[in-house]
């Protein structure tokens, strides 16, 4: 891993699909992550969603978080959309303007590499004593993600 950089951004939207999960579910056979990937390719979710402002970044979105690293959280798949987009089919999220921790993968089959960098930052988060929001975290799949099986992704981690 990395060492992981500060960056600022401003408020954005993601519409898509969207699912409610803790991190000890996704440790079992039960997972619900993988089948919401699983959907948002099969069912050709971004070619369905009206108006995105880069059909190509595809984000993967925590928010909703009802307490910490420990507890429920919403994850969306979508793609960024303007301020003012809404859907009657799809999850809108706002992601609010914040301060992020950035972490960059290693470059890798994206199924491995994902999974590798949550570990790592949950361990230099702890061993860092860096102080989460749980406001909104994202993962970003641009242009490094086009080879699945060499791609490379960016986790943005809101902080205080």
């Amino acid at each position: 891993m990395q060492e992981p950089i500060i960056k600022k951004r401003a408020a954005f939207k993601v519409m898509g699909i969207s699912v409610e999960t803790t991190n000890e579910n996704e440790m079992t056979a039960q997972a619900k992550i993988p089948l919401l990937w699983d959907r948002f390719y099969q069912e050709g979710i971004s070619k369905q969603i009206p108006n995105p402002l880069d059909g190509h970044t595809v984000y993967g979105v925590y928010s909703d978080y009802a307490t910490d690293v420990d507890g429920a959280y919403q994850m969306t798949i979508g793609l960024e959309v303007g301020n003012d987009s809404q859907s009657n089919e799809f999850v809108v999220k706002t992601i609010p303007a914040s301060q992020y921790l950035v972490f960059t993968s290693e470059q890798g089959p994206l199924s491995k590499i994902v999974v590798v960098l949550w570990q790592d930052i949950w361990k230099y988060c702890e061993e860092a004593n860096i102080k989460r929001s749980y406001t909104g975290d994202f993962e970003e799949y641009g242009e490094r993600c086009a080879d699945p099986e060499n791609a490379q992704v960016e986790i943005y981690i809101a902080i205080e």
